[in-house]
């Protein structure tokens, strides 16, 4: 795929974004790109995890400022995309992180910015080296977020917090990002991090995994009946299944787990 690599080790896939000459800026080519490979993996059972990350040193510096321009003669076109039905074409790479039942894990170097940090933020667990910087950029440009933001940083961010970084472009240093929910975890080899993470969540049941993902991204702001709905169906689909029954039998017996 243009601008993207994806290796498989076992049950991992690794996908990285390759234009580092342009610090793995965003252009049309990668945008499509994204979610062609998201519903490549996301269909794949073999796959259990998921690990994004951008070659060379940093994760992403938002939007291709060439691309941007090469917007300027059809504007018209592009408000038509934006107004169109959703997720639209700029959405859709983070929202297809989120719509695959495996965990998507971001390893985030360098710089992460504009529609690169919301990319990352579609991802489930993110992971950024200590000198990392992140910044929701596009009021620098006299815009709003618009990448799918929405769907993710009510549930990391009290409203206030994402309204000051929003109005002012601010260049947060990694430490501060976690201190605000946009990083999970700080590592001095994220990478590391991110496959020893994947490693342990590969031990647990791919079902049970993709139905916790489902809990949280579903379920966290239903009311309260609904959200309860959603716990018993998810729980009835996984009870007696077999590899619910294996993680029994592989626990009892001091075991590892095989599932299918």
């Amino acid at each position: 795929m243009d601008h993207l690599d994806i290796t498989r080790d076992g049950g991992l896939a690794t996908v990285t974004l390759t234009r580092p000459d342009k610090k793995n800026a965003l252009d049309e080519a990668l945008l499509a790109a994204i979610p062609a490979a998201m519903a490549e993996l996301g269909a794949d059972r073999s796959v259990r995890a998921v690990i994004l990350r951008g070659a060379g040193g940093d994760f992403s510096a938002g939007i291709d400022l060439g691309f941007l321009q090469s917007m300027l003669p059809k504007l018209d076109d592009i408000r038509g995309i934006m107004r169109g039905p959703v997720p639209n074409f700029f959405q859709a790479p983070a929202l297809s992180l989120a719509a695959i039942p495996q965990p998507v894990i971001a390893v985030i170097e360098g710089v992460c910015i504009g529609a690169g940090l919301q990319l990352a933020l579609g991802a489930d667990i993110r992971i950024a080296a200590p000198g990392a910087r992140l910044s929701i950029m596009e009021a620098k440009w006299g815009l709003v977020p618009d990448m799918g933001i929405t769907q993710f940083l009510p549930k990391l961010m009290r409203a206030d917090q994402a309204k000051e970084l929003m109005m002012t472009a601010r260049m947060l240093d990694a430490p501060a990002a976690q201190a605000v929910g946009l990083v999970t975890h700080l590592a001095d080899d994220p990478m590391a991090h991110a496959l020893d993470l994947a490693r342990d969540i590969t031990t647990r049941s791919p079902d049970a995994v993709a139905a916790a993902k489902r809990l949280v991204d579903d379920g966290w702001g239903l009311d309260r009946d609904a959200a309860l709905a959603l716990e018993g169906a998810l729980q009835a689909d996984l009870i007696g299944s077999p590899n619910q029954m294996e993680a029994v039998m592989a626990g009892m017996a001091k075991r590892d787990p095989k599932f299918g």
